[in-house]
């Protein structure tokens, strides 16, 4: 008798599907690190040769970045956090409430899954009899009760991940000499971008070429953008 693996890289459980998540959140902060950071540090290096000011506006962005990026993460998963809080806490009133009424509930969800009213039944009673809470999060709600998001975990993640993307074109600015400071910065950011871009198709399963193209034109048009606006400043003597 032969038994069949799960297939390789898909997300068959949810702490896969969670691993998976926490993963592409990541990508998406370094690339926003990446992004935000050059384009100031390059503006700056566009209205000035200041190697102190254009190290101030790069940190001060690595800096305000990462907090403004933990903040709206915090914010944004506690308020997952407490909506799916809610939901267990209702649900686990209802099944001390009115046991009978929930078991038909969930047999009712299974029947409109396609099973017959007696298999439906079988299915529910058992998964009731296993743990009937578990069973009425995840069949009704879709809700893991030991993977409900930690708001300080996800605002730490996103932090981290935009300060690991911030610090590469901070670092491509300031370390070499002037002459090619930009250039060098624009090579090795859009580098960045292409893996960045890469790796978030390869984890969310889309076209590699495709979202890395994307990636690396919206990157190299910001950088342009901002270096032509520091450019303009700089010359006009407004800055």
């Amino acid at each position: 008798m032969t038994t069949t693996e799960p297939h390789s890289g898909e997300a068959h459980t949810g702490d896969l599907a969670s691993r998976l998540n926490w993963l592409r959140a990541g990508v998406l902060g370094a690339n926003d690190g990446i992004v935000s950071t050059a384009s100031i540090v390059v503006g700056v290096a566009g209205a000035s040769t200041s190697v102190p000011a254009i190290a101030t506006a790069g940190i001060a962005a690595l800096v305000g970045g990462a907090i403004s990026m933990a903040l709206g993460e915090y914010v944004s998963v506690s308020s997952q956090k407490d909506s799916q809080q809610s939901l267990i806490d209702k649900e686990r009133r209802e099944l001390a409430d009115d046991p009978d009424a929930e078991l038909e509930e969930l047999t009712q969800l299974w029947q409109a899954r396609g099973l017959q009213r007696a298999t439906a039944e079988a299915v529910a009673g058992e998964l009731t009899q296993q743990d009937a809470l578990a069973a009425h999060l995840s069949t009704e709600l879709g809700i893991d009760e030991d993977q409900v998001v930690s708001p300080w975990h996800a605002a730490f993640a996103s932090a981290a991940a935009f300060s690991i993307g911030a610090v590469l074109p901070l670092l491509a600015i300031l370390l070499p000499p002037e002459s090619i400071r930009v250039p060098v910065t624009f090579v090795v950011v859009l580098i960045a971008l292409a893996l960045t871009g890469a790796t978030g198709a390869r984890i969310g399963g889309g076209s590699i070429r495709r979202a890395t193209v994307r990636v690396v034109i919206g990157g190299a048009l910001a950088l342009a953008a901002t270096f032509v606006i520091g450019s303009l400043l700089g010359t006009s003597g407004v800055v």
